[in-house]
């Protein structure tokens, strides 16, 4: 299951960032990328169904060009925090809902986090599908590929989501989790919690699940309020 078409702006292409590419127009979202390397920004506009413009991203006008006030979410990928963080400070500013971005320095995750950056992660644990992942499910909070489709993620659960409030056996009884998806553990409160039968599912819980054919929006939704 596929979310809907977004509008995506992808900031520099380098490996990471051609990776976002790569699996963004896969998915037929809107892309727009924005690469100061004229050499990589033509690379990408032969390979990828995607606007291209070979421009520095760290401009109001370059990203009010690239249509930021339209964007669903806005990714970059730079080796240069500087512009990462500009970056998202324009997205913030304009609305963007889903603001992603990787960090070259640890140091710099509080300005990030500060910001409101919904997934930030040094690139040395990251990978563009995980930077994707962030922008197609911007609930999860870590996730770990584990062979073909299977994944383990963390998620937290959202209040109001339709498993909210429900054990797992009634969870179950309601077909809320697809077979072959499991809740392994639950944090509730800083505590580790392995789940049992009629272990309860709360709201501000943090869960991770394995999931066999991957964090799809099927499973994904489930954690989350409407």
């Amino acid at each position: 299951m596929t979310l809907s078409p977004m509008y995506v702006i992808i900031i520099g292409a380098g490996r990471t960032g051609s990776t976002v590419i790569n699996l963004a127009t896969q998915d037929d979202h809107e892309v727009v990328v924005i690469e100061r390397d004229t050499e990589l920004a033509e690379e990408v506009s032969a390979t990828y169904d995607c606007m291209v413009i070979n421009a520095d991203a760290a401009s109001k006008d370059i990203l009010l060009e690239a249509g930021i006030e339209e964007a669903d979410a806005l990714i970059s990928t730079t080796e240069d925090d500087s512009v990462n963080l500009m970056v998202t400070m324009f997205g913030k500013q304009y609305g963007v809902e889903t603001l992603v971005s990787s960090i070259n320095d640890p140091a710099h995750m509080e300005l990030f986090e500060d910001l409101g950056v919904n997934i930030v992660e040094s690139p040395h644990r990251l990978n563009g599908q995980y930077l994707y992942r962030a922008v197609q499910h911007p609930g999860i909070q870590d996730f770990l590929p584990i062979t073909g489709q299977a994944e383990i993620f963390e998620m937290a659960v959202s209040s109001g989501a339709p498993i909210d409030g429900l054990d797992l056996i009634e969870a179950d009884n309601n077909d809320l989790l697809p077979e072959e998806t499991i809740i392994v553990a639950i944090v509730r409160d800083s505590e580790l919690l392995i789940p049992q039968g009629e272990s309860e599912i709360r709201a501000g819980d943090t869960v991770t699940v394995f999931a066999k054919n991957g964090a799809t929006s099927r499973i994904t939704d489930v954690f989350r309020g409407s």
